[in-house]
């Protein structure tokens, strides 16, 4: 039984709605960068909308999901109240309060920094301190989590713990820990430029701190979807999870080796030594490793279903999948995504091949592919699977939702493929407009154009899941049977301290994040020549 559903409500609401917003603005930004309608090239306007778009979507989006997702695991997972209720609601106004707070001076044209906020371009400092109070809030969800486990260890000495609060511990931990560059960035070298203290900023320095948060990022956004994949699918589709140990070893890899790798992203930057970028080139390669154990692990969870629903042979059983199933349709295309998308992450992070595609469009699509595709629609799943049980009432569009999902996967698919193309071909990204008259890049226009027809699907996909979860708060109340998680073929009596606990695994990440980035960071601490001189946005103009 859930006694936070306000509070999850809540939050889910508000970041569906910041998801919303956010759609609207890419589709638009795409929109002015083809050659439909050159009267939308206006630079300052897209550099302010693409801003709003990637902080919106990167910061407050899944940070409220994995919060309100959180919630909800520690109450059905540990079956006990939430400790620390009024803690929660501070955390999510403080989000709410930040996220307001921050896009008031982007649309007022002060902050066009984009929601990597490189410098030496410094917007007004309200954005900054709107993002400082999205951690802080999202801060108090990583100690409630914390809180919560070590309140149920405490009453339940030598149990296991249940696998989803395990696996959102981890996540929270990760985010924990990953978010302190970006923050160390922020406090120690941004703001004291951003309120007149200083003039001048060292921008390579900074651009090192932002890298500890800028990848590691991704692994927090993609938590909530891995733990649906290990903890709602196999139950949803009337099957067992293969094996509980198999994903508790994911999830610690993930906490452990996706944080030292985001030097991955200065490839191109010369304050950085060759060693470094190469050691980070081969942590990215390690982070492959949960994910792959991830594929198997959930392939045999389906297939398992598929087998208890009469399924037979080497291949037939794929036939026997509950196909009409929207979490079915979700694991499906989601898996397809990320199949793609992790393909292309490989070019990325590869010392030699990134310098092909360093800065084109073939890192937005990959971008976009991973987190907007293979992660977002897990999170339509998420939201899908809780919502009877949060409002008492039943979704009864189950056809919508399928349609819902189709269009999403359809849209994501034309809309980050031709950017795949026009990236090999050079195309840059964050570029507020392109001159197709050029005959160099005239024969890109198709392509821009199929990427553009790709973001309308997305936006007709999202309207379809609004009126699904707004229909399911309109649905006559059905009494809901008790939310159950996935349960394993073996389900564990006893579990080695190692995936039981994460004081080991916490030890390493810290201990592996300060061999790859104490150096590059000691050694420009050190050096009293690399500061330049603050650019404010308002001086800009």
């Amino acid at each position: 039984m859930l006694n936070s559903k306000r509070l999850i409500l809540a939050h889910f609401w508000l970041a569906f709605i910041a998801f919303g917003v956010a759609l609207l603005l890419g589709a638009w930004q795409m929109f002015a960068r083809s050659p439909l309608f050159a009267g939308l090239q206006n630079p300052e306007i897209y550099y302010r909308s693409v801003t709003a778009h990637g902080s919106a979507m990167g910061y407050v989006f899944p940070t409220l999901i994995a919060m309100g997702f959180g919630y909800a695991v520690t109450e059905l997972a540990l079956k006990r109240a939430l400790v620390g209720l009024r803690w929660a609601w501070i955390g999510f106004w403080l989000v709410a309060v930040g996220s307001v707070m921050a896009m008031i001076p982007v649309a007022l044209g002060l902050a066009s920094v984009l929601y990597t906020f490189y410098p030496p371009m410094i917007g007004n400092a309200f954005y900054y301190l709107g993002v400082v109070l999205v951690v802080v809030g999202s801060w108090i969800w990583v100690a409630l989590m914390s809180v919560n486990l070590h309140a149920w260890k405490r009453d339940n000495p030598g149990k296991v713990v249940p696998l989803p609060m395990f696996a959102t511990v981890a996540g929270a931990y990760l985010w924990g820990w990953t978010a302190v560059g970006a923050a160390i960035e922020v406090l120690f070298m941004i703001l004291p430029v951003a309120l007149g203290w200083k003039s001048t900023i060292d921008a390579g320095l900074a651009r090192v701190f932002f890298s500890w948060t800028l990848h590691a990022i991704v692994y927090f956004w993609l938590m909530p979807a891995y733990i649906a994949y290990y903890t709602i699918i196999p139950r949803a589709i009337g099957g067992r999870l293969y094996s509980d140990a198999m994903a508790r070893i994911s999830f610690i890899l993930f906490l452990v080796v996706s944080m030292p790798i985001g030097i991955h992203h200065l490839f191109a930057d010369p304050q950085v030594g060759s060693g470094f970028k190469f050691m980070h080139s081969v942590f990215t390669a390690l982070v492959a490793v949960p994910t792959l154990l991830t594929v198997f692990t959930i392939c045999a969870s389906v297939e398992i279903a598929a087998r208890l629903r009469g399924g037979k042979g080497a291949f037939g059983w794929i036939k026997a999948l509950p196909w009409s199933n929207p979490m079915m349709l979700a694991l499906a295309f989601s898996f397809v995504m990320l199949g793609f998308g992790g393909a292309g992450g490989i070019i990325n992070m590869s010392y030699q091949l990134d310098s092909t595609v360093h800065n084109t469009q073939w890192v937005t699509g990959h971008f976009h592919l991973i987190f907007a595709g293979a992660i977002v629609i897990m999170y339509f799943a998420i939201a899908y699977d809780l919502w009877p049980h949060l409002t008492g009432r039943a979704l009864q569009s189950v056809r919508l939702m399928r349609w819902q999902l189709w269009l999403w996967f359809i849209g994501m698919i034309v809309l980050t493929f031709p950017w795949h193309y026009t990236g090999i071909l050079g195309m840059p990204r964050r570029m507020a407009f392109y001159d197709y008259g050029d005959p160099q890049i005239a024969h890109q226009a198709a392509s821009v154009i199929m990427s553009v027809i790709g973001g309308f699907i997305l936006v007709v996909s999202a309207v379809l899941f609004f009126v699904v979860l707004i229909r399911g708060h309109r649905a006559p109340r059905v009494s809901v049977e008790q939310f159950t998680f996935s349960r394993a073929i073996h389900e564990p009596r006893s579990m080695p301290i190692a995936l039981n606990s994460f004081a080991l695994w916490l030890a390493l990440m810290i201990g592996l994040t300060l061999v790859n980035y104490g150096y590059p960071i000691a050694q420009l601490l050190a050096r009293s020549d690399t500061s330049v001189p603050a650019v404010p946005i308002g001086a800009q103009r």
